[in-house]
């Protein structure tokens, strides 16, 4: 659907304004590193003017319907100035990629201004290695996840020399009355009634698809509710936040993900949420925590867009709980609970009661929108947010540079000192960490977890495949039969933060099962025995001393 002069915010686009305070901001950005040499600034600028016509709200600011009467609407921005969006600065020598992510970090503590379009593009030159850096910075309200994917590829171009596009020229459309407001705000409430009565005519010339639909809907509001009596616990990640920002990230190679995935079974999704169990479950345990039994949540966006609508902008996205068992120390045992516990929630109807709450929120006033927006986020439902987007697998490029890497960065709700965002790109799968600039001051610790925590489950990846060849006899290092694993760069060793586990007895092997059996979730038994109770009492008979008064001496 082409973006318009008048359009209605949706109610999740309005909650992220709803969510937004001094503290919290509400945005989500990016950090991208091109090879250089770095072009001019003019070229830039000039080149982001040339592309807005295929995004057109980016030239389009709020507006407010008189007496808060309805969701805010987009309009033409009259003052619409190139120049303010896109920034330009410069890194101090020596130009360092630490250097570059501290000022990521300050320009994701400054709130958007929401008089004008709500976005930034930074250009920064000085990187090392002549290279230069886009810091992208949009409100939630404006783009989400996978949508902002998609505009990416309306900036950036496939090959190093692109056939431009063609310019067409803008003209704003005239500032809207008070009037003009009531109506437009009116007639998107109609349309969605509309929406409303049209599925309802619809269930009604299909009642027993009807009944299955509302019974679906049922239990999918019963796991909602679930989920808000049974709240995350409260843990160092969950207190009060400023507006400052610490921001770091980690690369990665999406084949090594895919390797563990392949070798122990799950998705690349449920190999990410064991990995940063692991590197929160380290964390806690430097701060003094103790993690025995403690299961943490993770807010995992979901987009519902349809196929359809995917280069659309406003978001269209549902809201899920992941586990984050940071109890269970095996990496591998770690692996197969989340794998377990995800495939439980993409069976039940949790994302259903989500979409059913999204779309009765259409129909809501912003006060109680704003009252649910707020419920949405809190700390009762969740302790940090991660986000998994996939990217291109193939490299894009700007002026002819080519794009070497992509950290996104997301946003911290009230009451959440960290969240997570990971995005793939041509082979690689980095993650960008966004801290509370006074509450973690040790992000660092998290980011090594993380990187940590995958070398783990690719070494015990190839244990596995190891130990698979060495029962067929083949040598060959490969559990599939076929051509061995490609070979893999040694990781970095890191000193033992506690001494090693004492191998195990016999006779412990035997009551948990083969060592070659992988992780035991529980302490091993006693040894089995083998033989009866009777034999037993046999044993002992032989072994009785002779009767003092002589019974025994004739039998």
């Amino acid at each position: 659907m082409a973006q318009q002069h008048l359009d209605r915010l949706t109610a999740v686009d309005a909650s992220f304004l709803h969510q937004e305070d001094a503290d919290s901001h509400m945005h989500i950005g990016a950090v991208t590193i091109f090879e250089g040499p770095p072009p001019p600034f003019t070229a830039v600028a000039e080149h982001i003017r040339s592309r807005l016509h295929l995004v057109p709200r980016y030239r389009q600011k709020l507006a407010y319907p008189p007496f808060e009467s309805g969701r805010p609407l987009w309009i033409d921005d009259h003052s619409f100035n190139i120049e303010y969006h896109v920034r330009h600065s410069a890194l101090p020598a020596p130009g360092t990629e630490q250097q570059l992510y501290r000022l990521a970090a300050r320009i994701a503590s400054q709130q958007l201004d929401r008089s004008k379009p709500l976005w930034e593009c930074w250009f920064v030159e000085g990187l090392e290695d002549d290279r230069f850096a886009l810091i992208f910075k949009t409100h939630h309200a404006l783009v989400d996840g996978v949508s902002g994917v998609d505009l990416a590829t309306v900036l950036f171009d496939l090959s190093a020399t692109p056939q431009p596009p063609e310019p067409e020229p803008w003209e704003p459309q005239p500032e809207p009355t008070n009037a003009e407001l009531l109506a437009a705000g009116a007639a998107g409430f109609v349309k969605t009634a509309v929406n409303v009565t049209e599925r309802a005519i619809a269930a009604g010339t299909n009642p027993a698809a009807a009944i299955d639909a509302f019974r679906d809907i049922a239990e999918g509001m019963g796991e909602m509710v679930w989920a808000i009596l049974n709240p995350a616990p409260e843990t160092p990640l969950n207190v009060e936040i400023g507006p400052h920002r610490r921001y770091a990230v980690v690369r990665n190679r999406l084949e090594d993900f895919r390797y563990v995935k392949g070798v122990f079974g799950g998705t690349v999704n449920d190999v990410v949420l064991t990995v940063v169990s692991g590197a929160i479950a380290r964390w806690l345990r430097s701060r003094g925590v103790r993690t025995e039994g403690l299961e943490l949540r993770a807010l995992v966006p979901v987009s519902i867009r349809p196929r359809d609508q995917r280069h659309s902008l406003g978001n269209q996205i549902v809201l899920m709980r992941g586990p984050l068992p940071v109890y269970i120390r095996d990496p591998v045992a770690r692996l197969r609970f989340v794998k377990q516990q995800m495939d439980g929630l993409k069976e039940s109807k949790q994302a259903l009661g989500a979409r059913v709450i999204a779309d009765v929120q259409q129909m809501a006033p912003p006060t109680i929108l704003a009252q649910a927006s707020r419920l949405q986020f809190s700390t009762r439902l969740f302790n940090l947010i991660v986000t998994n987007v996939p990217g291109p697998q193939f490299p894009i490029y700007m002026l002819g540079r080519q794009m070497q890497t992509f950290f996104p960065v997301a946003f911290l709700p009230g009451g959440h000192a960290l969240a997570i965002a990971i995005m793939s790109y041509n082979g690689a799968i980095d993650f960008g960490l966004l801290g509370d600039y006074d509450a973690l001051p040790d992000i660092d610790t998290i980011a090594d977890g993380i990187e940590d925590g995958l070398a783990q489950l690719k070494a015990a990846a190839r244990a596995k495949e190891a130990r698979a060849a060495a029962a067929r006899g083949d040598g060959s290092g490969s559990a599939s039969g076929g051509a061995a694993a490609p070979a893999r760069p040694p990781q970095r060793r890191r000193p033992a933060t506690r001494p090693p586990r004492p191998a195990r007895t016999p006779a412990a092997a035997t009551a948990g099962g083969s060592i070659a059996d992988g992780p035991q979730l529980l302490p091993s038994g006693p040894a089995a025995r083998h033989e009866g109770p009777a034999a037993s009492m046999r044993k002992r008979a032989r072994r009785r001393p002779p009767s003092r008064n002589g019974d025994d001496a004739g039998r």
